[in-house]
């Protein structure tokens, strides 16, 4: 059982007379996202050069003032400059799902920009650690080929085994979590509704089984709900995976001023000042 560095420290921010105090802390697994997964993401595809605008779709009534219309949805989408890979920030008025938690960033490739449909899709929830979908954007933008694979899903698992965590001992070559068993990556089944246009899966010997992508969860207390979790289809390339599974396995401490009320008595942290 992890246990706090320096418990005599608050951690409600709300304690804090100047604003919430910073904490660095690990494991950052169970760390959260700090309340700005939006804005660390977000100012990580700008500096990277991705163009961003605002979609609304709604209703809009004749003589109706505009505070009265009606929003359907409405995202933010930032688009890489050669307009093969894009990330969508989807507010929760229309929820997707995983894991029982909605999700909060899709990100997309395709291998032409001709190309109407993305090949395939991932998708983060609130409280995946920024630091990790940092990552795994930036392996995404660096690569020349995004739907490509370079490395095969052995690469996944030797990222988060060099942190640590134990690899599945009935899946030694599809799954790991870490020591505490609290989060896990496992290459299995997609949940139902994940993007993929790999032409297999209208094959009649993928009906059943289906292809096979990276699932990824926290689950602070068997059976309790989910922390966070992450989805990628099967044709993201292991390699882009694999960038997310060793900054999500990192050993270094994050900056932090918002703790997981699920997670915070696992932290050890210490006071940024």
């Amino acid at each position: 059982m992890e246990a706090p560095l320096y418990p005599e420290f608050p951690t409600d921010p709300s304690a804090d007379r100047g604003g919430p105090p910073a904490f660095w802390v690990g494991p950052r697994h169970l760390a959260g996202d700090d309340g700005r997964l939006y804005d660390v993401v977000a100012d990580t595809l700008s500096g990277l050069g991705w163009t961003s605008l605002t979609v609304v779709r709604g209703r809009h009534e004749p003589d109706e003032a505009p505070e009265e219309r009606l929003v359907v949805r409405s995202t933010v989408l930032h688009i890489s400059p050669d307009a093969l890979r894009w990330a969508q920030w989807a507010l929760p008025d229309e929820p997707f799902l995983l894991g029982g938690l909605p999700v909060a960033w899709q990100v997309s490739a395709r291998a032409e920009p001709s190309s109407p449909l993305a090949q395939w899709s991932a998708y983060f929830t609130r409280d995946v650690p920024g630091e990790a979908v940092v990552d795994f954007l930036v392996a995404l933008d660096a690569s020349d080929q995004p739907t490509e694979p370079l490395a095969g899903p052995e690469m996944v698992l030797d990222a988060v085994a060099a942190h640590g965590w134990f690899r599945d001992f009935d899946q030694p070559e599809g799954a790991a979590a870490d020591p505490t068993f609290t989060s896990q990556i496992s290459l299995g089944e997609v949940p139902p509704l994940i993007q993929d246009s790999d032409p297999r899966i209208l094959l009649a010997e993928y009906d059943e089984t289906g292809l096979a992508g990276w699932q990824a969860w926290a689950e602070p207390t068997l059976g309790a709900p989910w922390l966070w979790a992450a989805s990628f289809a099967a044709s993201v390339p292991h390699h882009i995976v694999a960038a997310f599974a060793a900054s999500l396995s990192s050993t270094a401490p994050v900056l932090r001023r918002v703790l997981p009320a699920a997670t915070q008595e696992r932290l050890l942290r210490a006071p940024a000042s």
